[in-house]
């Protein structure tokens, strides 16, 4: 699973107005010549990424290349269950990535198009975000 190596604080804020802006950076296919690209916003968490990146290299038979275009570099804490109020902040649970409206997540080539078609899709079934297939603009 993917995980920052190092961070620079080690617990972060939630922020503020989630959800509510679109993507201003990877809106556009930069590797490959058809991509997935998020039409709603989320956390996408590490293990949600590992599992749509299994999927789309099994569905291709490890054929092509994959480039993955978003990084859980976000920590996000959790309290044990049935702690009391206060007590601080919890520990750091798990990693996501901010995904907005906009965002190029999975980009493929050197597969055929139906096939790489039908791995994304597969690949869409595992993220929390809708999603629609972009192919570049020839």
């Amino acid at each position: 699973m993917l995980i920052p190596k190092k961070v620079k604080h080690r617990k972060w804020h939630k922020g503020r107005g989630r959800n509510k802006r679109i993507a201003s950076r990877k809106t556009d296919l930069a590797f490959g010549t058809i991509g997935l690209k998020a039409t709603t916003g989320a956390w996408v968490t590490s293990r949600q990424i590992e599992s749509a990146r299994r999927a789309m290299t099994r569905a291709v038979k490890r054929g092509g290349k994959i480039w993955i275009r978003i990084f859980p570099n976000k920590p996000v804490t959790s309290k044990g269950s049935e702690m009391p109020m206060g007590k601080g902040k919890g520990a750091v649970d798990h990693y996501v990535s901010v995904v907005r409206p906009g965002t190029i997540m999975f980009e493929m080539a050197g597969v055929d198009d139906e096939l790489a078609r039908s791995a994304l899709a597969l690949a869409a079934y595992k993220l929390p975000v809708k999603t629609k297939i972009v192919t570049k603009g020839l």
